[in-house]
């Protein structure tokens, strides 16, 4: 299905069941299908759950969606705006569960800060660096940004794939054997990647929704600190951390019964 948000961008989305909504934004560098090629998350669970709504969507320049080259048009905050954009889109009951991996962590939390109201409890997977320790990953994107425009997208996709890989991931098709996101728009993309941090923690702490965190124990990109500090800031916080495949397979299930909780 698609939509078409105010400044022309095209998005791609699944809608499944009737019911309470809730939405899922992914993971920078990823779409639903490299997600579901990845295998981190099964969503079987909760496409079944009886009297549910549920939608997933490729973010801008994602996947099947559409976007432009322009940085500013890819930041964590203009990706918060498309979601709540999008739920204006979509018909159904407020207030909705927000949900979201990595980058779709960010999106729902900058979208929660801005309008507490919209949601009625998060699931925040795999949380990416943030506040203090983003500088690293700033750095990071902006080198990887003039890479990409000195030696081509390939030059980036073949790093990708030869990077170290986290313990607990071992055994799951890791990193994710193709890139999601518009290999023209790249450049673009890490730009805007590079200028994103998450709210002020104050605002972060004056969420009251019910939220779930699930993380890894040993992924540098996604660290555990930034898991945990979320966990203490967020007054009503439950956070799972995996140590291995089989705990990081049991998260379709979590999320399903934390939604029908």
């Amino acid at each position: 299905m698609k939509l078409t948000l105010n400044d022309g961008t095209l998005i791609d989305y699944e809608d499944h069941g009737d019911g309470p909504l809730a939405v899922y934004a992914h993971g920078a560098l990823l779409s639903r299908e490299v997600e579901d090629d990845w295998g981190l998350l099964g969503w079987d669970g909760v496409r079944n759950l009886p009297g549910r709504r549920f939608v997933r969507y490729d973010a801008r320049a994602h996947g099947a969606s559409g976007g432009r080259p322009v940085p500013e048009e890819l930041t964590w905050e203009h990706f918060a705006a498309d979601l709540v954009e999008i739920l204006g889109h979509l018909d159904g009951r407020r207030p909705v569960t927000g949900m979201g991996a990595s980058l779709g962590v960010a999106t729902v939390l900058h979208a929660a800060v801005g309008d507490p109201a919209l949601f009625d409890r998060l699931v925040l997977v795999i949380p990416p660096t943030v506040w203090e320790a983003r500088s690293g990953s700033a750095d990071y994107y902006r080198e990887t940004a003039e890479l990409v425009r000195e030696q081509g997208a390939e030059a980036f996709v073949s790093q990708v794939g030869s990077g170290p890989v986290p313990p607990s991931l071992a055994d799951l098709p890791f990193p994710a054997r193709t890139v999601g996101a518009h290999l023209d728009l790249l450049p673009a993309l890490f730009e805007g990647l590079a200028a994103s941090n998450l709210p002020p923690r104050e605002r972060i702490a004056e969420l009251p929704h019910p939220t779930l965190i699930l993380a890894l124990a040993d992924d540098p990109g996604h660290p555990r600190s930034s898991a945990e500090q979320l966990a203490e800031l967020l007054p009503n916080a439950e956070l799972h951390i995996a140590t291995g495949s089989a705990d990081i397979r049991t998260w379709g299930d979590r999320i399903a019964r934390f939604l029908t909780a």
